[in-house]
């Protein structure tokens, strides 16, 4: 005899699955973004000087491998344990500040040299940014903490799921936006107060890999904040790590044109490097 589900739990068990193919064809994208970057990549790698700018790189490069990982058992694997998937989750929730956090670091310290190390301007960036990482680690693990996870009631289902709403997880994406507003404000009045006294191809780089990031990081989590609203089920977090996964790409695309364009502007058979104190040495007005 043909079980019978009820309408809640074929919305639950088609938002898994939803969200196993967005995760799917992310992982499919990075690596196929890292196939075409090789080249570049280890060019960086073997011939840059290590610094803090080029640690950030890859930890921001290689910590979405694991978490794809993680999302990609958790997504696929057979599971009843609702306190394994918190687990998982919890691990993958670190694995995703942790690729966020050096993204955004990339361009707090761009922003930091376009305004040619201005402490002022630096001790503001960082306040910012250290209390909106705070406060949305603290909002994220309270608020899935609570909220318990279970999985779907049709076989052949995978993956697990919070029953109840957790729309309070917005509350990280609007002090997101806030700070990448304040940051692109910023790169916007430097671009415009520098614009016409320098004629410097890095700079004019450094402006607009600020800007475009930034208008992204605006619009991903302008995304995030309404599907955290208006859906349910695993369409809540659908975007959240797709976010990360994109502005990581960004990041690491952006240093790596960034690095290549200083090592061919300083003759291609130098070795070049962009350490952390001199981002802005390449790239800064005279």
């Amino acid at each position: 005899m043909q079980a019978e589900y009820s309408a809640n739990d074929v919305v639950a068990a088609r938002s898994l699955q939803v969200y196993t193919y967005l995760y799917t064809s992310m992982a499919t994208f990075w690596i196929y973004d890292y196939t075409c970057s090789l080249h570049q990549e280890w060019a960086f790698l073997l011939r840059s000087r290590w610094s803090k700018v080029k640690g950030l790189y890859v930890v921001a490069r290689y910590v979405p491998f694991l978490l794809f990982a993680g999302h990609l058992y958790m997504n696929l694997i057979p599971n009843e344990n609702s306190d394994k998937c918190q687990l998982l989750n919890n691990i993958c929730s670190c694995f995703s500040l942790i690729s966020v956090f050096c993204s955004e670091c990339f361009f707090v310290l761009r922003t930091y040299a376009l305004w040619n190390h201005n402490k002022f301007v630096l001790a503001t960036m960082v306040t910012t940014f250290l209390a909106v990482v705070i406060s949305s680690i603290s909002f994220a693990f309270a608020t899935t903490a609570t909220a318990p996870w279970t999985t779907s009631v049709i076989p052949g289902i995978t993956g697990c799921y919070q029953s109840s709403s957790v729309v309070q997880l917005f509350i990280p994406f609007l002090l997101l936006i806030g700070l990448e507003f304040g940051l692109v404000s910023l790169t916007l009045i430097r671009a415009i107060q520098s614009w016409r006294s320098t004629n410097s191809h890095l700079f004019a780089v450094l402006v607009k890999h600020s800007i475009f990031y930034y208008t992204c990081g605006l619009f991903f989590s302008a995304v995030n904040v309404v599907t955290l609203l208006l859906f349910h089920y695993g369409y809540q977090a659908m975007f959240q790590d797709f976010q990360f996964i994109v502005l990581a790409i960004l990041a690491t695309r952006m240093h790596l044109h960034l690095w290549h364009a200083d090592r061919h502007a300083h003759g291609s058979s130098a070795l070049v490097f962009i350490p952390l104190s001199d981002i802005s040495s390449a790239g800064s007005p005279a």
